[in-house]
């Protein structure tokens, strides 16, 4: 019976960033544009976007060599700036404040997705 195994860097090691996928939902000026309108300060900004690409709070606290729970009270407060109370709904805000910023100025909205690594095909497990 096979099953799925969780992706590893090159040294063996489990972290966030090997096991995402590079996406890119929102480029630096999008952001930029956010953490003005939200006044969003730097490290409220970084936890955004690891959340924004599919973080959960153990991650983002390794990733940025802080606690689990300062991680989660860094969301809070960015959930209370927004006015969400989801991680989906802060990336639903995010991009719909974004199309709008870009939509006002007539530009078209740069989403590129690009997935860092190739997905496995999944095996049944009862085959």
């Amino acid at each position: 019976m096979s099953q799925l195994q969780k992706p590893v860097n090159e040294d063996g090691k489990d972290n966030f960033r090997s096991k995402q996928y590079n996406v890119v939902l929102l480029n630096g000026k999008q952001w930029s544009y956010l953490q003005n309108r939200y006044s969003l300060t730097p490290r409220e900004r970084q936890i955004a976007e690891l959340v924004c690409q599919g973080a959960r709070n153990n991650d983002i606290a390794k990733e940025l060599g802080i606690t689990g729970g300062t991680a989660k009270t860094h969301i809070r407060n960015i959930y209370r700036k927004i006015q969400v109370k989801s991680k989906m709904a802060m990336l639903l805000r995010f991009v719909s404040d974004s199309n709008e910023l870009f939509a006002r100025y007539n530009a078209t909205v740069p989403i590129p997705i690009v997935e860092s690594r190739k997905l496995q095909p999944y095996k049944d497990p009862s085959e």
